[in-house]
């Protein structure tokens, strides 16, 4: 059975590319967390976790630090980024994640981070296995509906939304639809039958009545 990692960020999930322009580089990054205050005396950072995989800190050592836009960058006197750094340690706390980086020694010192995203390149983010694709990746893909005699193709998926449920939703643009009309379907693994990245194709088996037939057309 194929299935999706739910590793990434908010609003951008991980594997999805994170415009270039900073410092020049054309580079793509996964974001991990973004950087919100000291924590402690000694240098910690205390940072919100943007991806599902926060274990994968412990086995994580160089790391690099963006910010959001250039223009937050302007507005920083500190090195152009992005900036590599050298995690020393990280711990979970009160629903996020604590680092601390090598040189970073003071709250003086870790005051100049808060704000900053933390990120690998996207070259860097962990293998999946051959069945296994990043929910980010998703986004382009064209979602085919194959519970039907003759398979249905419903729409390019746009976004996919975490918040709204415990299962990931889809934000689908329909294949007949117009102006900003949109399909909201639910990622879960019961209706997935088969994914292929680099065809840009999603097939489901979705239930009777979840989409109106009327917004897709034959594959």
């Amino acid at each position: 059975m194929v299935a999706a990692q739910e590793s990434g960020t908010h609003p951008l999930p991980d594997g999805i590319p994170v415009p270039a322009g900073q410092a020049g580089e054309a580079r793509r990054w996964v974001w991990l967390a973004r950087i919100r205050r000291p924590q402690g005396r000694k240098g910690e950072l205390f940072a919100e976790i943007l991806t599902d995989f926060p274990e994968k800190f412990a086995e994580r050592r160089q790391l690099w630090l963006l910010t959001e836009n250039d223009s937050a960058q302007s507005q920083r006197k500190q090195p152009a980024l992005p900036r590599q750094v050298t995690l020393t340690n990280s711990w979970l706390h009160k629903g996020g994640i604590v680092l601390h980086f090598d040189g970073v020694n003071s709250i003086g010192e870790a005051e100049e981070f808060a704000g900053l995203i933390v990120a690998i390149p996207f070259e860097a983010r962990a293998q999946l296995a051959e069945d296994e694709a990043y929910i980010g990746d998703l986004i382009g893909c064209v979602l085919i509906d194959v519970a039907h005699p003759e398979p249905l193709i419903i729409g390019e998926i746009e976004a996919v939304d975490r918040a709204a449920s415990e299962v990931p939703l889809l934000i689908v643009r329909g294949a007949r639809a117009r102006g900003s009309d949109e399909i909201l379907i639910p990622f879960a693994k019961s209706y997935l039958r088969k994914i292929d990245i680099e065809a840009k194709r999603v097939e489901m088996a979705l239930p009777i009545g979840l989409v109106d037939l009327k917004e897709a057309e034959e594959a």
